[in-house]
């Protein structure tokens, strides 16, 4: 007897439906450098109409890691695509690029064609919010590979700067301001630890249960999307004369401020200078850690820190207010290396 691929798990059928649900979410994200549509063997976008004497490209991916255990036991797909967009425009927006184009990659062990639609549409709103266009990706169906009910989503994405324009730290010296803008919640980092402490099954911790402190059921905090900074710090960086920008992921304060500071310049940050959001105190309490370990894990409340010269301060801080960011003056370089909590 015959054996058919649709025998082995892998039903085609099952992704012809799935690009049919989500081309209608793909195609609410392109522009006119947009060159095609969905289904080729690859995505075109033109820069012709960039007016730079060096354009260069900057690329970043990421996933969303294993938040995604919460969209599984809630049944909510929508957000985490945000989140998948948002880890990579986010990371090249630090050089100063802006965003083009994403790509996605989505696996699952059987194909639910509702489900990867759902999940596209989230990527989608993670494309229109960071103002760039999704030209394509990939749907796998691996039988076998991936419990159940469960799915991987990562992604790429790829933006654009004029050489002469890079942020990358080089200037910061001793005595400028870092600012802090406050981040959505915990965004897509640390969830490791945030299973460890909260569950993730269907009994776990009164997920499903509104808690006063949170202001809301824990599983809308911990589901809640990662924020896109794009557009608010492109439009500050056109203002104000900007010398580093750093996105507060995995690692935290800890790993990722130093990582645009030049050899010599280190720095300290005031954990008072901003309302840090209660789902990170409660963690703390019930991981039972010191403040450096939980600033060297999770975000505290800030996404992005931006740094300038302390005369800019007011300035960088007004116009991030304008485009609806929450700033905060949180600490300054140093002569130094690393970052001092205060």
């Amino acid at each position: 007897m015959a054996i058919s691929y649709k025998d082995s798990g892998v039903d085609v059928e099952r992704g012809y439906k799935a690009v049919e649900l989500m081309k209608k979410h793909v195609q609410s994200t392109f522009d006119k450098n947009v060159l095609g549509d969905i289904g080729s063997f690859g995505g075109f976008y033109s820069i012709a109409g960039e007016k730079m004497e060096e354009p260069v490209l900057v690329a970043g991916t990421d996933g969303v890691g294993t938040k995604l255990k919460y969209a599984f036991l809630s049944g909510k797909h929508d957000t985490v695509g945000i989140d998948a967009v948002a880890m990579c425009v986010n990371d090249i927006v630090c050089q100063g690029a802006k965003p083009l184009f994403f790509l996605d990659y989505f696996a699952t062990g059987r194909l639910s064609p509702e489900i990867v639609a759902t999940v596209v549409s989230g990527v989608a709103e993670g494309c229109r919010q960071a103002g760039c266009a999704l030209i394509g990706g990939e749907t796998a169906e691996m039988p076998g590979f991936y419990p159940d009910g469960e799915y991987d989503i990562a992604g790429f994405a790829v933006g654009i700067v004029d050489k002469k324009k890079v942020i990358n730290g080089k200037g910061i010296a001793a005595g400028d301001a870092l600012i802090g803008i406050a981040s959505s919640g915990i965004h897509s980092n640390g969830y490791s630890l945030v299973r460890k402490l909260f569950g993730d099954n269907g009994n776990s911790h009164d997920l499903d249960r509104y808690d006063d402190r949170l202001k809301d059921k824990l599983l809308n905090v911990l589901l809640k999307p990662t924020k896109i900074y794009v557009n608010s710090i492109l439009r500050l960086i056109e203002k104000v004369p900007v010398k580093g920008i750093a996105h507060i992921t995995g690692g935290g304060f800890i790993e990722n401020i130093p990582r645009i500071f030049p050899e010599g310049v280190g720095c300290e940050i005031d954990t008072k200078s901003y309302p840090v959001p209660a789902v990170f105190r409660i963690m703390q309490e019930k991981a039972g850690i010191t403040d450096e370990q939980i600033y060297n894990t999770f975000n505290m409340g800030i996404g992005m820190v931006v740094c300038v010269d302390k005369k800019d301060v007011p300035a960088a801080i007004a116009q991030l207010e304008s485009t609806g960011e929450s700033a905060y003056l949180i600490g300054e370089t140093v002569h130094g290396k690393g970052v001092t909590l205060r």
